[in-house]
């Protein structure tokens, strides 16, 4: 460990020097590229030179031991060293776990009413508020370029992106089917059902990511919009569809006002979504199969239970549950996304998910 984390500390040492030459300053690819590598690591090299204090402080407090006078103020001290020597120990292991390249990306989020027709679709617009919710809290923002409202209330389906320094580190394990068991407003007569909604996740394809689109593989359709964009949204043919014909995905938006934004907001979700088919295809290949993490991230993956009349959600592939469903889809998903990034660390550090 101690040698990786050297590594580290003379990367970071190189970068910082770089930094400093005018060579690199006068070209500002390369400056926002060391930057960004150099934030990467700050938080390791931190954590590192307080351990390496701590070392060298343990070392100077077993003289003191040895002190007549000091020797038992020198135990103590030495017992409070030892302590955070292990804590940091624990923090330093965790930090070496190969990072995820998405996870300081922006979410690509769809949800969809799946099985249970109209509580299916209201309770995607649950989950839709329960998640943007929990964007503000964390400082988060989020834009909607598309939806389609269901005929009760919800909706059929509602596309998203989440913007935020982090979210998809955060939001990645959301991926899979979303189980509600409850009386339905619907339901006149009061029996409990059983519906589901679908959630995807993925990172925003940014400019650091280069893929090409042929745009002789696109085919464009332009039509009038069905969203809530406000006023004059509908009005005009400003609605977008872009079909790739390669792989026959399809993207659309239509909430915002005018063709050409909706245009370029189609086409960054379209990158997003072609990069996510070239990283499944890449994991494959190298053997690295979503099954081997905290769930496939498969869309159709059963993730997640919201049962109402016992206030109760339970995470299956963590086996995690509370009972504080009010408060989780009131936006309030610290404890569940913080179990499932504690469960990813933990298979991380036994091996069992190789990046």
């Amino acid at each position: 460990m101690i040698e990786r984390l050297e590594a580290t500390l003379a990367k970071y040492n190189q970068l910082e020097e770089e930094l400093t030459k005018p060579e690199v300053l006068s070209d500002i690819k390369k400056t926002r590229e060391y930057s960004k590598e150099m934030s990467e690591l700050e938080e390791t090299v931190n954590c590192y030179k307080k351990y390496k204090k701590v070392l060298a402080d343990i070392e100077s407090t077993k003289e003191m031991t040895k002190d007549s006078e000091l020797g038992e103020m020198a135990k103590e001290e030495l017992k409070s060293l030892e302590e955070a020597k292990e804590k940091l120990d624990g923090e330093l292991e965790i930090l070496l776990i190969p990072k995820d390249p998405n996870d300081g990306k922006n979410v690509i989020m769809e949800i969809r009413g799946a099985a249970g027709g109209d509580e299916a679709n209201i309770f995607a617009g649950d989950l839709f508020r329960m998640y943007t919710r929990y964007a503000e809290k964390q400082g988060f923002s989020y834009q909607v370029y598309n939806s389609v409202d269901g005929t009760a209330g919800g909706f059929s389906q509602i596309e998203l992106i989440i913007k935020g320094k982090g979210a998809y580190s955060l939001l990645k394990y959301e991926s899979g089917s979303h189980r509600v068991q409850r009386v339905p407003v619907t339901e006149s007569n009061g029996r409990l059902q059983t519906s589901t909604a679908t959630v995807l996740v993925m990172p925003e394809a940014d400019d650091d990511i280069e893929l090409e689109i042929n745009p002789n593989d696109l085919r464009i359709d332009i039509y009038r919009s069905s969203g809530c964009g406000g006023q004059g949204v509908n009005t005009t043919d400003s609605a977008v569809r872009i079909t790739h014909l390669p792989t026959g995905v399809v993207v659309t938006c239509q909430n915002e006002r005018s063709q050409i934004q909706n245009k370029e907001q189609a086409m960054k979700v379209l990158k997003s979504r072609l990069y996510e088919l070239q990283e499944q295809e890449k994991a494959e290949k190298e053997g690295n199969e979503r099954r081997s993490k905290i769930g496939t991230g498969d869309r159709a993956e059963k993730i997640r239970t919201y049962n109402y009349p016992q206030n109760r959600v339970t995470d299956h592939r963590i086996g995690f549950t509370t009972n504080n469903l009010d408060r989780i889809m009131d936006g309030y998903l610290d404890d569940v996304i913080n179990a499932l990034i504690q469960e990813d660390q933990k298979r991380k550090l036994q091996g069992e998910d190789t990046e």
